[in-house]
């Protein structure tokens, strides 16, 4: 992204974000899948543009971005670099979080 705020993934988050693509990939259509890394990709770049847009979580700092309605990313800002925590999916199991 040109400008913005880098975007890094942390590894739970993108092991979070396997598990969700590899249950969608057994249970979904792909048309599913590809509405749902649409929706990421356009969310991370919201997210790269203007890292408060989304609202706070309960936790400090931690930010909640929802997908869909059936996944949610939560992150943070640190010095003009934007982590992604973890990417929640409210489809496998919601006493998870």
């Amino acid at each position: 992204m040109a400008s913005g705020y880098k975007v890094k993934w942390t590894d739970h988050a993108l092991a979070e974000l396997a598990t969700t693509f590899n249950y969608l990939e057994e249970n979904f259509t792909d048309k599913e899948l590809n509405k749902l890394a649409k929706e990421i990709d356009k969310v991370l770049s919201l997210i790269s543009k203007n890292p408060k847009l989304f609202p706070l979580s309960k936790s400090k700092g931690i930010r909640k971005a929802v997908i869909k309605k059936f996944n949610t990313m939560y992150y943070w800002e640190k010095n003009e670099v934007v982590e992604i925590l973890s990417f929640f999916s409210n489809r496998q199991a919601s006493k998870e979080l």
